[in-house]
């Protein structure tokens, strides 16, 4: 019987150590007996923003290069892309593979995705998300695999092989879907929803250079030397959250997912091959949660909801701009989708009243003079 997740050691990203634990870390699933000659394979990476290799922020080309030459070898056509916030359009993105070394990918045999068209996806199986628009060049593919990076996320908590199916939305769309969902638990649901639309065949986890900190872009590298993989992202996802010392309710992409009966309430649950205690980091640096969604209540109860909207305003975490480190480039108010951000002297304001706490300030800020704040009662209580 295959496991759920595997999970071995890869200490850096030169090419005979990736293909090594490409090959050790898909073996168990039954390597990549599934993939036939002619088939169309889309690998969707994780390339969030122009960031290079060794900032640890997009999907590493070197290991990216070692599955494209396994994958070639087996007979497939081999597409890689996403599309990362901003335009979707061939100048923008092909700026972003530029900046994250991805033009590699055309030296090994794959093909990097200039298709720009966007399609439109009726799903009514899903929770919350049952018509959107998303990226065309995922139609006719055979199979997705979902390459993914591990790293901290200002409203998931943590982004990892879930969290990297929204770059299937187009860029000029992500802030629509941000504001369509400013509740953290919907927003989850969508996450989920996108990947029973897709079904990615295969999910990968770069953990070999993780980020910590101010993620998923501002963060800082932090090395696990480690490779996962299973057939689910969710699976692979719930083991994650332990190696960085998150708990499965303070991911709401997990919450999500346990919801719907795709994981187990615990990882220790999961048949794992592979140590992840081996690679666990201690003192991870995350980004603190309030978990205030899970004061709301059942919905029915006028005590509870009047809890959770007081314990909501105390613990929820919010951005807030580091005045020495922000250059007035204004890129958090371009991308922010409630239009709460103005420019005061130079300098970022944020309407509180409009502001939904999406963090795509903090996410797309070049500088990371964006953070996750937590309120003073939240930095309290955990004294």
């Amino acid at each position: 019987m295959k496991p759920d997740v595997v999970i071995v050691p890869c200490a850096d990203y030169s090419e005979g150590e990736t293909r090594t634990a490409l090959e050790r870390v898909l073996e168990p699933l039954g390597g990549l007996e599934w993939v036939g000659t002619g088939m169309r394979i889309v690998i969707k990476v994780n390339l969030v923003t122009s960031a290079k290799p060794e900032q640890a922020a997009t999907t590493h080309p070197g290991l990216l290069c070692s599955l494209i030459r396994m994958l070639v070898e087996q007979g497939a056509d081999v597409v890689v892309g996403d599309s990362p916030g901003g335009l979707y359009n061939a100048a923008f993105v092909n700026k972003v593979y530029a900046a994250a070394g991805m033009k590699a990918v055309e030296q090994c045999g794959g093909r990097l995705n200039q298709n720009f068209a966007e399609s439109e996806a009726r799903f009514p199986e899903g929770k919350v998300c049952r018509q959107f628009r998303y990226t065309s060049y995922l139609d006719g593919a055979d199979a997705i695999i979902d390459f993914c990076k591990l790293k901290t996320h200002g409203m998931m908590a943590m982004t990892c092989g879930a969290k990297n199916m929204f770059g299937s939305i187009p860029g000029t769309v992500k802030p629509e879907s941000h504001f369509r969902y400013p509740d953290p638990r919907d927003f989850a649901r969508m996450i989920v929803d996108l990947n029973e639309y897709f079904k990615p065949q295969l999910t990968i986890v770069d953990a070999v250079e993780c980020m910590e900190g101010n993620g998923p872009t501002g963060g800082t590298p932090r090395h696990m030397g480690a490779l996962l993989a299973g057939d689910s992202p969710h699976k692979v996802d719930l083991v994650c959250a332990g190696l960085i010392g998150l708990k499965r309710e303070e991911v709401p992409t997990l919450e999500a997912a346990l919801e719907r009966g795709l994981i187990p309430p615990s990882a220790a649950e999961l048949t794992v091959e592979g140590d992840p205690a081996a690679f666990a980091i201690s003192d991870f640096q995350r980004i603190a949660t309030s978990n205030s969604h899970l004061f709301r209540g059942d919905g029915t109860s006028l005590r509870k909801r009047m809890k959770g909207v007081i314990m909501e305003k105390l613990l929820t975490q919010r951005p807030q701009v580091k005045s020495a480190e922000c250059v007035g480039c204004g890129v958090c108010r371009e991308v922010c989708p409630a239009d709460a951000i103005t420019l005061k002297g130079g300098k970022p304001g944020i309407n509180r009243k409009k502001c939904i706490r999406c963090f795509c300030c903090q996410e797309f800020c070049p500088k990371s003079a964006m953070k996750v704040r937590r309120t003073t009662v939240a930095r309290l209580l955990d004294r």
